[in-house]
């Protein structure tokens, strides 16, 4: 229902002309570099999302974008000799980017960055973020302990809850040693032995040959993810954060025989990047670093900062024009204003408890349920 109601908005936005002025008006307050960013590729309405923005953007690798941002003349955009820069960039470096999104962007000839974890592309595990859902499902045991708190296995909201609690403490795990102990720590105590499934083969990490594949393919360019995705704002150890910004470069140059310019901080708000991570990304030779904060970019905008607007596949493309044009955001901030305003009396949201204390409770613990060992 309620994706109908946004695409239902959207089409609003598009047939009042809406869209067409906030694209628009963006070209006569100067040049700006819109960045939108994806995930996954398949299994959706990419096909015509990238034929609009094709239509009425100058869709370009990041790097070339970059520069085009900052060789833009303001009366080429008023006049119209120009279009808006836009880049398509994906992270994480799903499999059916190589499967779907690849062969799409050779197609239709629209330029995409993927952005790249060595890590995962040298073990092929799942994701961390993917993690919670299949440990639960697959789970031989119909109760556990985690954390002092006792979930009924053969409860469907039990089950949510203890699939978000792991997602909760892989997210802000200190390192990525006490991530994957964790991981290895919940297969043991739910007797998870299952084997990764061929359903689940598009949501795997690229393999190496895959990569390679799409390095010879010139509507592909990559950079840089981390080597193992972790939260950088989280890690405890500067030394690893370095490593983890650095290594990835290094082996991603080995790897590919080019230059990687570019860096994606996971996850990528400003809460998630930290003080500390713009100075290491740049200490260790990149020149432009993206966030997932909304917004577009302009000349002056800090290129270890770039903003980006978020979008999926699963979105219509009416929706995407609508973000990509600015008028979305425009809209989106107007609305909460006046739900904040409308909602000024409402009770205070229950803050969000960091990992550890997210189940804190103490539960009764019956005699043949052993406990996860901290």
């Amino acid at each position: 229902m309620m994706s109908r109601v946004l695409i239902l908005i959207s089409a609003c936005m598009y047939y009042s002309g809406l869209i067409r002025l906030g694209r628009w008006w963006t070209r006569m307050l100067g040049p700006h570099l819109v960045i939108l960013n994806y995930h996954r590729a398949a299994q959706g309405d990419l096909r015509r999302q990238m034929l609009y923005l094709r239509r009425h953007y100058n869709v370009l690798h990041l790097k070339d974008a970059l520069q085009e941002l900052q060789t833009l003349h303001k009366d080429e955009l008023r006049r119209g000799y120009a279009r808006t820069p836009l880049v398509l960039s994906f992270d994480d470096g799903y499999r059916d980017n190589y499967t779907y999104g690849a062969q799409l962007a050779r197609e239709l000839q629209v330029p995409i960055t993927i952005f790249l974890p060595p890590g995962y592309i040298e073990s092929g595990r799942r994701f961390w973020w993917e993690e919670g859902e299949h440990l639960v499902a697959d789970a031989q045991v119909k109760q556990a302990i985690i954390e002092e708190k006792l979930y009924h296995l053969d409860q469907v909201e039990e089950r949510k809850a203890l699939a978000n609690a792991i997602d909760q403490h892989l997210c802000y795990a200190s390192s990525v040693a006490e991530r994957e102990e964790f991981l290895e720590s919940i297969r043991e105590l739910l007797v998870v032995s299952a084997p990764i499934t061929d359903e689940e083969w598009e949501t795997l990490p690229l393999s190496w040959a895959e990569i390679q594949a799409m390095s010879e393919n010139e509507w592909v360019s990559f950079g840089a993810h981390t080597m193992h995705h972790p939260i950088l704002s989280c890690l405890a150890d500067p030394t690893e954060l370095y490593y983890e910004v650095n290594e990835c470069r290094t082996v991603l140059e080995q790897r590919l025989k080019q230059p990687i310019e570019a860096f994606a901080y996971p996850v990528g708000g400003f809460k998630h990047i930290g003080e500390q991570s713009p100075q290491v990304v740049q200490a260790a030779g990149y020149k432009w670093a993206l966030t997932t904060e909304d917004g577009f970019n302009t000349p002056k905008t800090d290129p270890y900062l770039l903003r980006r607007v978020i979008v999926d596949v699963d979105q219509h493309w009416l929706m995407v024009a609508a973000k990509a044009s600015g008028i979305w955001g425009v809209f989106s901030r107007l609305g909460w204003k006046v739900i904040k305003l409308l909602w000024k009396d409402a009770p205070e949201p229950i803050p969000f408890s960091p990992p550890g204390t997210l189940l804190a409770r103490k539960t009764p613990v019956p005699s043949d349920v052993q406990p996860l060992k901290k």
